[in-house]
């Protein structure tokens, strides 16, 4: 694959130093998902949890009615205390893989730069669970920290939602939940890079037919997964896929930011917009040469240290730290 003339350079020499393993969607059957999901899990389970003092648990909680209980992955700061802010986090991986573990590193830098609690939900994942199983899992969860806050040391007036990718968007559709459902309140939503769109109809979706992580074609897999012949008609509600939301008023504040070298690019610029227009306090952010994921694949480069730094100040704003 030919790289993109506007990749920024440090990211550019990252992935030509370690270049990336790639699926071809194109070629890939439910079966062949499977399998590579679970040697993907059973390679994650191996790695060791970082060196750190945060107290990391694993609760099993009520699932949404009639359905399998959900897990938790909780992070705390080693030292007990109460009324800190929480951030309810829901990982990636194109609604068909993905574990919370992906993002342990993450979420212990949040907890221990920060001094929150970190909740963050396994939901069930598509195509085996299709909507509305994982952001109904991703609610149930969400009711469950708020409604357990003080066991948490959580100040449930200080609870924020957040997510990356496939889980930005579920992030996104489940604040949706909330505002629609009369709770949990939210103070902010962290959507980071998020999947908002089944419909694939923007001009970004349609340029990235190649791309260094996530081309069309894995972004038209994970929707068909998510929403199975319903993709892309007039039968698929904003819980599935928040672009589709008419009315985005009564929101809490947002931060969206994207890549400029990716699919998400204009769904993302739109929401954010749409969100500014609706009312909503909104933070976007466009980073330059960058493709979906940058951050975590090249770490180290300049375009990756900002994007993390800007995601922090935004928290620290809206928890008031």
């Amino acid at each position: 694959m030919a790289l993109h003339p506007n990749l920024d350079p440090e990211l550019r020499a990252g992935i030509e130093q370690f270049p990336l393993a790639s699926t071809d969607f194109s070629a890939v059957s439910v079966e062949d998902l499977v399998a590579n999901r679970t040697q993907m899990n059973a390679v994650l389970a191996a790695m060791p949890t970082p060196e750190t003092r945060v107290s990391i648990e694993n609760r099993m909680v009520p699932g949404p009615e009639g359905a399998p209980d959900v897990r938790l992955r909780v992070y705390r700061p080693e030292e007990p205390g109460e009324g800190r802010a929480a951030l309810y986090w829901i990982h990636g991986g194109g609604m068909v893989i993905g574990t919370p573990e992906i993002d342990d590193a993450t979420m212990v830098d949040y907890v221990e730069r920060l001094g929150v609690v970190v909740v963050s939900v396994d939901y069930r994942l598509a195509p085996e669970h299709p909507h509305p199983a994982p952001v109904e899992d991703c609610y149930a969860g969400l009711v469950w920290t708020a409604k357990n806050a003080a066991e948490l040391g959580v100040d449930p007036g200080r609870l924020a939602v957040g997510g990356a990718s496939a889980g930005g968007g579920l992030a996104a559709a489940t604040v949706l939940l909330a505002r629609d459902r009369g709770g949990p309140e939210i103070v902010f939503q962290l959507l980071v890079c998020p999947m908002l769109d089944d419909r694939n109809i923007t001009p970004s979706s349609h340029e990235f037919t190649e791309a260094v992580v996530w081309d069309r074609t894995a972004n038209l897999f994970g929707w068909t997964a998510l929403l199975g012949d319903r993709i892309g008609t007039d039968d698929v509600p904003p819980y599935a896929a928040p672009a589709r939301a008419t009315d985005l008023s009564g929101l809490p504040p947002a931060f969206v930011d994207v890549g400029e070298l990716e699919v998400f690019r204009d769904e993302c610029a739109d929401y954010a917009l749409r969100l500014a227009r609706a009312g909503v306090s909104t933070e976007f952010h466009l980073y330059p040469g960058a493709f979906h994921g940058f951050d975590m694949m090249v770490p180290d480069a300049g375009l990756s240290r900002r994007a993390r730094q800007a995601r922090e100040a935004a928290l620290r704003r809206a928890w008031g730290l």
